[in-house]
């Protein structure tokens, strides 16, 4: 069973009921759901998975102080504390629910304070910029199984995606980073001997290559170890991810060197097809140096568009 499925299972038979029963007087100011940290919350969990941090629970997320006060919040603690400690074969963590726990009773903004810096989501251009791109994907990740009250919904959709010229900025550093790794200190790491520093221009490409097909899919890249996986399921260029994996995976010596060449071009060609598809780029070549510099140029605001290129990479 996926844990997102246990953890909605687990919810519907034992947590709704104490909410609805126990608490009803604040049922309008409370959301349950999973979503942050931990694969299940992708639903990229599997038997592997369960060796730690899987089991049955949930989140029930409230509002500040001013509007559910502080015994509340420890009458809900207590409550989802004595929640069955097994469920379907799997059993509780015997850890305390208040602070720091993937689960169990937290503030919202105290939430989004720790992911993204801002109680309310709402950041400025300097944050988006900044703020690491799985913890972006943790608050927008998971289930919500009810809100009530509507501020976690609100503050997901605040953070829903990039802003455009955020995303421009991005795209445009990482296709500067795919062709200097890729296009050319590639072959030349080669030329000169050095077939490591050759498989780290290779390494370099493929992250970066990753992270532009993110941003051309307006999707967040999760933690790296899931980040080919979330690759294989995105509806854009996800078909790169195989060639991606014989990049990495194969060495670079005669024939396999320039067959990984021509795969680096490959995708190169591919990614500038897609640029082109969603009028990001008014260059026609097949240099993606030249495409970083026209979808720099393309940004509307121009503090954002006078940053140096790699200034969200």
């Amino acid at each position: 069973m996926k844990g997102i499925e246990l953890s909605r299972a687990y919810f519907e038979e034992y947590g709704r009921p104490m909410l609805e029963n126990e608490f009803p007087d604040i049922m309008p100011y409370l959301a349950a759901g999973l979503f942050g940290s931990g694969s299940e919350c992708f639903g990229f969990d599997d038997e592997v998975s369960t060796d730690h941090d899987f089991e049955p629970g949930f989140c029930i997320f409230l509002p500040d102080e001013d509007i559910v006060d502080r015994r509340a919040a420890f009458l809900l603690e207590r409550a989802y504390a004595k929640l069955p400690k097994e469920f379907k074969g799997y059993r509780r963590a015997m850890l305390s629910p208040v602070g720091g726990a993937r689960k169990g009773v937290i503030r919202t903004s105290e939430f989004f304070a720790e992911k993204v810096g801002s109680a309310d989501g709402i950041l400025t251009a300097e944050q988006w910029l900044t703020v690491p791109e799985q913890a972006l994907a943790e608050t927008t990740n998971g289930e919500i199984y009810f809100d009530n009250y509507k501020e976690v919904t609100r503050i997901r959709k605040t953070l829903g995606a990039y802003p455009e010229d955020i995303r421009r900025k991005k795209l445009a550093g990482n296709l500067l980073l795919m062709a200097q790794s890729g296009q050319y200190n590639y072959k030349r790491c080669l030329d000169h001997g050095e077939e490591a520093a050759a498989q780290l221009a290779v390494f370099e490409f493929v992250n970066s290559a990753i992270a532009s097909i993110f941003l051309l899919n307006n999707n967040y890249k999760p933690y790296y170890k899931w980040s080919f996986r979330a690759l294989r399921a995105l509806p854009k260029l996800s078909l790169e991810a195989e060639i991606m994996e014989y990049l990495l995976t194969t060495g670079n010596d005669g024939e396999t060197a320039e067959e990984k060449y021509y795969a680096i071009e490959g995708i190169a060609a591919d990614v500038i097809d897609e640029l082109a598809e969603q009028e990001l780029t008014d260059a026609i070549c097949g240099d993606l140096e030249k495409h970083a510099y026209s979808v720099n140029d393309k940004i509307n605001d121009a503090e954002i568009r006078n940053m140096h290129i790699l200034a969200a990479v």
